[in-house]
């Protein structure tokens, strides 16, 4: 089901909980929701629609992915770049990002994996997990 954009900084400043096996209709939520807006935006964390659970979906080159409890295990290359959000209202802020990741997390039937990315998709990934830690940009 598609849900409406939390836009409360407060809120989106709080560190999300861990998600469970249960939190899988707020994945499929927050999928549809992405899926709703794939026109403005590449990416999105469940808190930014309303649920305070680690939970990001986002467009994998033209796929799209949800992930449960991810976590950025390596990082290299830094660059400075800039970065909107759909909860956030304004101009695009500068931001630091990684060129590559990787990422140990949880998929839908919550086994672990661990995926290497670089790239565009490296830097959205970041921008959710930042959502998941409470960091806006």
């Amino acid at each position: 089901m598609v849900k409406a954009l939390m836009h409360d900084p407060f809120f989106l400043g709080i560190k999300s909980k861990p998600a469970t096996a249960d939190d899988a209709n707020t994945a499929r939520d927050l999928l549809d929701t992405l899926m709703a807006h794939r026109e403005t935006c590449v990416g999105m964390a469940a808190n930014m629609i309303g649920v305070s659970k680690r939970i990001i979906a986002f467009n994998d080159s033209g796929s799209y992915t949800v992930m449960f409890n991810p976590e950025i295990t390596a990082k290299l290359l830094p660059y400075e770049t800039e970065e909107g959000c759909l909860s956030l209202l304004g101009e695009p802020r500068k931001t630091m990002r990684w060129q590559k990741i990787t990422v140990k997390y949880q998929d839908a039937r919550m086994r672990v994996r661990t995926k290497a990315y670089s790239g565009f998709t490296a830097q959205i990934i970041q921008h959710e997990i930042d959502h998941c830690n409470g960091i806006l940009i």
